[in-house]
């Protein structure tokens, strides 16, 4: 943040430490969350600068600033609705899309949510802020073939290969998100019981299912392991690099994209795309929706409803494809 008043330093102090002391938040939420407010800040800063802008300049000046102009420059207690809606038009002429700024909105309501519950305001303008449309979008997943070319197409002569296999295998089985693969432990595994324990967003632990296969393919990726000089504190981690570290998000992305590659896969691959091929089968296979949003670690089962229109979009392809009234002659 740039210089920003001695009360927006302080509410946001505070903020950052109700966020990771009460709502126990992850480290990423912790920075989107604070991302978000910066967003906020910075436009209320702007808006006293642009009106003087305004005042010295022929009129020739953006759609943003002319927005920021319509307000004075204000500190978070003194911020109306009226200007949360401004602010959204400022987000919109600076490019930002419509799912993009549902979450800006998102952080925006739960800072505001903090201040009003620690009496730095008597009311919440949120409250009555709109998120804008946003269009349906159908996440990208494999199926269980598709999954099964991915793990194919693996040279296992490599020295990583066991552990990519086994990795790609986890993340089908059980769901995970990536952020809860790289910390992954061995303590969290319970082999016998065929389930391990997750720590979900906000610390929520859960407990999932793990398959034989993925199990065997663990099996299969420890003689590598075994061989590495495995650095202090890591020792309990699961799936490590070539120095002995556990993997970070990005090196699992970027394996993810280079193998889809070499399967020869057309669509966009990446660790959530193996989630969302996870719940999918779930919900083709029969199983409850409350079931895949438990295993998932959804908190709402909106959330996981995106699956219902997902199998719907498979089986009207399907009847496209091969039923008599729909196969183009």
């Amino acid at each position: 943040m740039n210089e920003i008043s001695l009360t927006d330093k302080n509410i946001m102090t505070a903020y950052r430490r109700y966020l990771r002391l009460q709502r126990n938040v992850s480290a990423n939420t912790l920075d989107a969350y604070l991302l978000d407010a910066s967003k906020l800040i910075t436009f209320l800063e702007g808006s006293g600068k642009a009106a003087n802008k305004q005042e010295q300049s022929d009129g020739s000046i953006s759609s943003a600033e002319r927005e920021q102009a319509r307000t004075k420059s204000k500190v978070l207690t003194e911020v109306t609705l009226d200007d949360l809606q401004l602010f959204l038009h400022y987000l919109h002429d600076i490019g930002i899309g419509p799912r993009s700024t549902c979450r800006i909105i998102s952080g925006v309501k739960s800072l505001f949510r903090f201040m009003l519950l620690d009496g730095y305001v008597e009311s919440d303008p949120s409250e009555l802020l709109e998120n804008p449309v946003v269009g349906e979008h159908l996440p990208e997943f494999l199926t269980p073939a598709e999954v099964d070319l991915l793990e194919d197409s693996i040279d296992l002569s490599k020295p990583e290969g066991h552990r990519n296999r086994a990795i790609i295998e986890v993340l089908f089985s059980c769901g995970l998100r990536v952020s809860e693969l790289v910390s992954l432990k061995f303590s969290d595994i319970y082999a016998e019981e065929r389930y391990v324990r997750i720590m979900g967003k906000g610390a929520k632990e859960r407990l999932v299912p793990i398959s034989e296969r993925a199990l065997h393919e663990i099996g299969n990726y420890m003689p590598w392991r075994k061989t590495l000089k495995i650095k202090k504190g890591e020792e309990d981690y699961v799936f490590l690099n070539r120095r002995g570290a556990h993997l970070t998000r990005v090196m699992i992305l970027i394996m993810l994209k280079r193998q889809a590659e070499e399967a020869g896969l057309q669509k966009t691959i990446s660790p959530h795309t193996l989630r969302h091929s996870f719940a999918t089968a779930l919900l083709e296979g029969g199983a409850d929706l409350r079931v895949i949003q438990a295993l998932l670690g959804h908190e709402s089962i909106g959330t996981t409803e995106i699956y219902t229109h997902l199998s719907m979009q498979t089986l009207r392809q399907e009847v496209l494809l091969h039923h008599p009234r729909n196969i183009m002659k």
